[in-house]
């Protein structure tokens, strides 16, 4: 197996180590436009082989050729935000650095998946998805997984539960307009408006939409990297297992819950074909009112690029 990360700053490095370290596939390439960057963190990976105990062989490269028929290609190359900063200041800027990454990737790899990580995330999965000419099921963003981790730690730590018990689900945009479902959030089976008073969970949803954003604030300069990069892992694994997992991904919708002609997280399948199937939940009525004007923020988005 093969996987290509375009972009090799903090989260796409970290994918790539999590990638090589968890023996996902045999070779792994750190694809980025600086000289020197790419190369010099994919040698000191593949120096670390010997210790952490894998065998892939770990390229960086500022071009494309060794991307070849990558299996899948996550792509995190973009600005990152600085603080003040929303993620949808970066769309003009980042969707042009989109497209001449997608030209690439359909170059050298017409039938691998691509999964986007760029922000702002669902725009950049659209500029993607209209530039390859791919099926829709072969791109797909990371949001809901890292906004649904950020949901589930701050309720461990509201409830000082084990995060392994805690069962939740972000849908929406990634950003100030995602959708935690409240109604499906449990901890061992027990909902959680059982165990959390209304004006807590509130405010740990509000900490959720804000959670990239405070830490943007701590770091100053940059963003953040290990829980991204663990929720992209958790894509690139489920597709080169086939592991059939149900996870809240960035998904292009032809009408299922009511929203057509846009990417917006939902829940779906993840497997070898990338997108398998998009899984219709039942919501409630607020939460299908936030869903639909997260959806329509991502179109008026859409709308608004030049490509």
């Amino acid at each position: 197996m093969k996987v290509s990360v375009i972009g090799a700053g903090h989260v796409g490095a970290t994918v790539a180590q999590r990638v090589a370290e968890n023996r996902l596939a045999n070779e792994v390439v750190l694809v980025d436009i600086i000289e020197g960057i790419p190369q010099g963190k994919a040698l000191d990976m593949w120096e670390s082989s010997p210790i952490t105990g894998f065998d892939a062989k770990v390229i960086g490269t500022n071009g494309y050729e060794e991307t070849a028929n990558s299996d899948v290609v996550v792509v995190t190359a973009g600005l990152a935000r600085k603080p003040g900063m929303s993620r949808d200041d970066l769309r003009d800027k980042n969707a042009g650095i989109i497209k001449s990454v997608t030209e690439q990737i359909v170059k050298y790899s017409p039938q691998t998946k691509i999964i986007m990580v760029t922000n702002p995330l669902d725009v950049m999965t659209y500029v993607a998805y209209k530039v390859s000419g791919f099926e829709p099921n072969r791109v797909f963003g990371q949001a809901g997984i890292l906004d649904t981790a950020r949901y589930r730690t701050f309720l461990s730590m509201e409830t000082g539960i084990s995060v392994r018990d805690i069962q939740a689900m972000v849908l929406g945009g990634h950003g100030d307009d995602m959708v935690p479902l409240v109604s499906y959030t449990t901890i061992s089976g027990i909902p959680i408006t059982q165990l959390v008073p209304r004006d807590r969970l509130d405010a740990i949803i509000e900490r959720t939409r804000k959670g990239g954003g405070e830490i943007v604030k701590y770091l100053k300069e940059g963003s953040a990297y290990y829980a991204p990069s663990a929720a992209a892992f958790e894509m690139v694994e489920a597709v080169l297992h086939d592991a059939k997992r149900l996870l809240p991904c960035s998904a292009w919708l032809t009408g299922e819950f009511g929203i057509s002609d846009t990417y917006a997280g939902v829940p779906v399948i993840l497997g070898k074909n990338g997108v398998e199937k998009i899984v219709e939940i039942e919501l409630s009525e607020e939460e299908k009112s936030m869903l639909m004007a997260s959806a329509n923020h991502v179109k008026q988005n859409i709308a608004a690029l030049n490509l």
